[in-house]
């Protein structure tokens, strides 16, 4: 596969029903909602899960999310999503990315963006990052 970036961290993913809107493709909510979990198995493959966020009172929020919708897919179509962390200023912000493909001929259908940033879980304040993240 032709990736955006080395390395990546991916999920596989295939359509069902439930993902399929009145065009009969997946809707662009189920994108969004993919995104979400493979963020969430990257941050715990990296050794940081729900309850280290609440034990540090730190987590990393999205302040602006990108979507750039490509090409449509299907349901039962078996495609693979990525994820990367891109950037990080080391204090309050980070960047992740995100890119579908189909497999079965390498396509691009969606890439996204997350602008991050460092809050304190108990507040919902901008916080500095603890060494954990860095």
């Amino acid at each position: 596969m032709s990736w955006d970036f080395p390395k990546p961290f991916t999920l596989p993913r295939i359509p069902v029903a439930e993902d399929i809107d009145g065009l009969n493709h997946v809707n662009n909510a189920a994108y969004i909602r993919w995104c979400e979990g493979v963020a969430w198995g990257h941050s715990e493959s990296l050794g940081i899960a729900m309850t280290d966020y609440q034990r540090i009172d730190r987590a990393m929020a999205i302040r602006r999310a990108e979507y750039d919708y490509l090409l449509p897919a299907l349901e039962g179509e078996s495609l693979t999503l990525a994820t990367w962390l891109v950037a990080c200023d080391g204090r309050l912000t980070m960047e992740r990315r995100f890119q579908l493909i189909r497999d079965a001929d390498g396509a691009t259908l969606l890439r996204g963006c997350w602008h991050l940033v460092c809050i304190e879980v108990s507040s919902g304040r901008v916080r500095r990052m603890p060494p954990e993240f860095i």
